[in-house]
């Protein structure tokens, strides 16, 4: 994948996760920052971080429960380590950081 498609691709998912997560009534604040970064901030003062990083063309997710790393397979983005889709990984990281049950879709 080209450095383009990349950008355009991690870009377009940020800007999913940000509507899902509003959509789902998460227990918390969705806040884009700098480019390509998008905060979560939980009541108890806790973060969940996602951002692109176009070194190594994948979607990093910085949780209380640890890093996560996502790829694009060509059609969805999925975890390095267990190939868990990158949706479904953010709503368990959020219900887990929230106490209540999110899906986002």
């Amino acid at each position: 994948m080209t450095p383009s498609e990349f950008e355009s691709l991690a870009e377009a998912m940020l800007e999913k996760i940000a509507r899902a997560v509003e959509e789902s009534g998460a227990a918390c604040d969705c806040e884009p920052k700098a480019s390509g970064v998008l905060e979560l901030e939980f009541a108890d003062g806790t973060r969940i971080v996602v951002n692109r990083h176009s070194g190594a063309q994948e979607i990093w997710v910085a949780a209380k429960s640890g890093g996560y790393h996502f790829r694009f397979d060509g059609s969805i983005w999925v975890d390095t380590r267990d190939k868990r889709e990158l949706l479904a990984a953010l709503s368990e990281l959020i219900a887990e950081q929230s106490g209540g049950a999110v899906v986002l879709r």
